[in-house]
């Protein structure tokens, strides 16, 4: 299938440096995100055992996660270079 689309300028610019650094033409890189967005947008949707079977996944190594400070969180860390 063919489409035509246009997009702006600046678009067009990193669509071909994206697809050149993936060693693409840009057609086929443009094509293969419309494809990927396609299948995102579509993709079925977790039930809640699969959610939970994903989470726990997930956090089967949180153990190892070194825990912050809670100096960390304040506000004088969170935005020490404004004033």
């Amino acid at each position: 299938m063919s489409i035509t689309i246009n997009i702006k300028p600046e678009t067009q610019a990193e669509l071909q440096r994206q697809a050149a650094a993936h060693g693409v033409q840009p057609e086929h890189y443009a094509a293969t995100l419309l494809e990927e967005a396609v299948r995102v947008r579509s993709a079925k949707k977790l039930t809640g055992d699969q959610l939970d079977c994903t989470l726990q996944e997930l956090a089967q190594f949180s153990a190892k996660i070194p825990l912050l400070p809670d100096e960390a969180f304040a506000r004088e860390g969170l935005y020490q270079d404004h004033d």
